[in-house]
């Protein structure tokens, strides 16, 4: 006997691979695994506003490379100007440039960003030691009686930096913070103070996203190095941690904004908070990203109609296997049912039910004719589409005139199957009678009608063409039933009398 291992073998590895290329899709390209997934999305603009001299004139501005938001779109608006955008080991910075600048000058970069979801600051390396902070001689001494007094009740890096941020922010300042900051930023002198201890700190500029601001400004923080990670402080509001409202603009310590050939320079932003499809986003992405994977999304337009139309064939093979075998319907042909359910996904169901017994009605009458003619096998059927074709074009006339709009899409109906099934069931009349058709014609139906209930449920038109791995799952549950050989349910009736003793 044949071993099965190879068997089972091969439908585990089709249910994890099948499996786990939808969940590394989902998981990798933040496909959703639900259809109607909205995400929140920012809109942001940045207004560059100096006045030139009449010199050329050179703008550069930092971009945010935040971790914790995406991208999706970035343009900038600047009439008579260039624009070059560079990137320089991750510090990336927009570049506008003319021959001229006379009086006020505008220019605006606008983007799009959706979170991420990464709101953790991993360093990319280690970075060097500080050097210890050269303090004036009138603060020296004030400094080290309030860095050895936060040190005193720390008891590591993040401890030390949290102390500190308390005794900045207190209301009830000592003289000595006031003295410090009369010369110095409360985020400068935060990151001073960790710099002497030999703690690697720096400042960056951030921008609290808000739904309808206009006109705001960068805000000074802090990011301070602990195991592997970044942590972000804000001195001023004395608050520790990333908000999600936060975007990190700046953070590799230069500069946000410079301008060569102009004076009174500044940046501000506006913002705007909306929500998008999360698939929709997905696909942005990657097509930014230039990771396609094998997304049927790069396909052109008519294609992708196509598929969607094909990869919910599988779908309805799974349903009629399941039926025909576990349950035991019996239908006119093997899997005639799936292409009626595709129909019926064009016609809605009650009209291609209406449209499908109304044509096969009509068919074995005119096939009933035709059978005393004794046709060869051919001609007969090919006068059965000719038929079948003339009765779908009187419904479809008819129900224009009548101004039944739902029946004009009768015409979704495959000719070619219709024909084969009133032929088919022509000669089941004839060989087994009237019961035996109704048997298999209802159960047709049943089977088509299970069929497209399956094929039109949203999230199945949503898994099996955003996750193509799920196919290796249907062929591995198609393969499981192919191998079974025990009774079918509708079967177990004729064991009742037994049970029943």
């Amino acid at each position: 006997m044949q071993s099965r291992k190879p068997f089972y073998l091969l439908v585990a590895l089709l249910f994890i691979l099948g499996i786990g290329a939808s969940v590394y899709r989902g998981i990798e390209h933040n496909v959703p695994f639900l259809p109607g997934k909205q995400v929140q999305s920012w809109a942001v603009d940045a207004k560059v506003s100096f006045i030139g001299t009449g010199e050329p004139a050179e703008v550069s501005l930092s971009l945010p490379n935040d971790p914790a938001f995406d991208i999706l779109t970035e343009n900038a608006s600047s009439s008579g100007y260039g624009l070059s955008v560079t990137d320089v080991a991750g510090n990336r910075r927009a570049i506008w440039s003319t021959r001229a600048a006379n009086g006020q000058q505008d220019i605006y970069y606008k983007l799009t960003l959706v979170p991420s979801g990464k709101n953790e600051l991993p360093a990319t390396e280690l970075p060097p030691a500080p050097e210890t902070t050269i303090w004036p001689a009138t603060e020296k001494t004030a400094a080290e009686q309030v860095i050895n007094d936060a040190w005193s009740r720390s008891a590591n890096n993040l401890s030390f930096a949290r102390q500190l941020m308390q005794t900045l922010g207190a209301d009830d300042r000592s003289q000595n913070v006031e003295l410090l900051l009369t010369g110095n930023s409360a985020t400068k002198l935060f990151v001073n103070m960790l710099h002497d201890k030999g703690i690697p700190a720096h400042e960056v500029n951030g921008l609290y996203l808000e739904d309808q601001r206009r006109r705001q400004s960068l805000v000074p923080l802090a990011e301070v190095y602990n195991d592997g990670q970044w942590h972000l402080f804000d001195v001023v509001n004395g608050k520790e941690g990333r908000p999600d409202s936060v975007l990190l603009w700046e953070r590799d310590g230069h500069s946000v904004l410079d301008v060569v050939g102009g004076v009174n320079s500044q940046v501000s932003f506006s913002m705007l908070k909306d929500t998008r499809s999360a698939l929709a986003t997905s696909i942005d992405l990657m097509k930014n990203q230039d990771a396609w994977d094998f997304s049927l999304y790069q396909l052109p337009l008519e294609e992708q109609s196509l598929f969607k139309g094909i990869l919910l064939i599988p779908v309805g093979v799974l349903m009629v296997v399941f039926l025909r075998v576990i349950i035991g319907i019996k239908t006119s042909g093997t899997f005639m049912p799936v292409l009626i359910a595709l129909a019926f996904i064009q016609t809605t169901l009650l009209t291609g039910l209406v449209g499908f017994l109304l044509i096969v009605a009509f068919g074995l009458m005119i096939r009933s004719y035709l059978s005393r003619l004794n046709l060869l096998l051919i001609s007969r059927i090919s006068a059965v589409i000719i038929v079948v074709i003339g009765i779908i074009g009187l419904f479809t006339i008819l129900s224009y005139k009548f101004g039944l709009s739902e029946g004009l899409t009768i015409t979704f109906f495959p000719m070619i199957i219709l024909a084969w099934t009133i032929e088919r069931m022509s000669i089941l009349w004839e060989e087994e009678g009237a019961k035996e058709v109704v048997v298999q014609g209802g159960g047709s139906l049943l089977v088509a009608t299970l069929a497209y209930l399956a094929m039109s449920a949203t999230w199945v038109q949503h898994w099996v063409f955003n996750f193509l791995g799920i196919h290796l799952v249907i062929l591995a549950m198609v393969l499981l039933m192919g191998q079974y050989t025990g009774y079918k349910l509708l079967e177990l009736k004729r064991f009742k009398p037994l049970a029943e003793d």
